[in-house]
């Protein structure tokens, strides 16, 4: 089946925007950087995954993102730097927090969800609603994740989300 995206999006490099079979993509999200989405994903209303062309996200099969999330490869210091997007040719010597975005299959990340850069999500881990991931947190496979900032909850069980894969697998038609 052929992704259902809504003709409410923006996507800024339309080039690097892949997405699989049984995905949906609800109204009023934002691409704004590489971007490789898998089969039967969801990505919710009102998402921002941003960072530019030199960077990219990739979002696991069985994998969702809720409402509101914002996802960033590519962000500023703010606590050293002034807080602008500068014109290519001007150097003001700024340090940016940077690095891909990758989802691995069969994650979710819960509603208002902040990610920042440079982040690796293994496969089965879920992050609660409201959470802040910061740059490069050390995540461990088959876990729930949530908080500001995140923080080990439990693990997640990995059986039954596995069984449930089997059945959406014997249905494809």
């Amino acid at each position: 089946m052929k992704p259902i995206i809504s003709k409410n999006i923006r996507v800024r490099y339309p080039k690097y925007f892949r997405v699989g079979e049984y995905t949906v993509i609800d109204d009023f999200s934002y691409f704004a950087t590489k971007i490789t989405i898998g089969n039967y994903c969801h990505i919710a209303s009102g998402c921002s995954i941003a960072g530019g062309g030199n960077f990219s996200f990739s979002l696991g099969d069985y994998s969702s993102i809720s409402s509101g999330v914002k996802i960033w490869c590519r962000s500023n210091d703010y606590a050293n730097d002034l807080v602008v997007l500068n014109p290519e040719n001007i150097e003001i010597q700024d340090t940016e927090i940077k690095g891909n975005v990758t989802i691995g299959a069969m994650c979710g990340v819960g509603a208002n969800t902040v990610i920042m850069p440079n982040n690796t999500i293994p496969e089965g881990t879920v992050i609660g609603a409201m959470s802040f991931v910061p740059e490069n947190f050390a995540f461990k496979a088959w876990s729930v994740y949530a908080g500001i900032p995140i923080r080990f909850i439990k693990k997640r069980n990995k059986k039954n989300v596995l069984k449930q894969v089997k059945i959406l697998e014997g249905k494809k038609s």
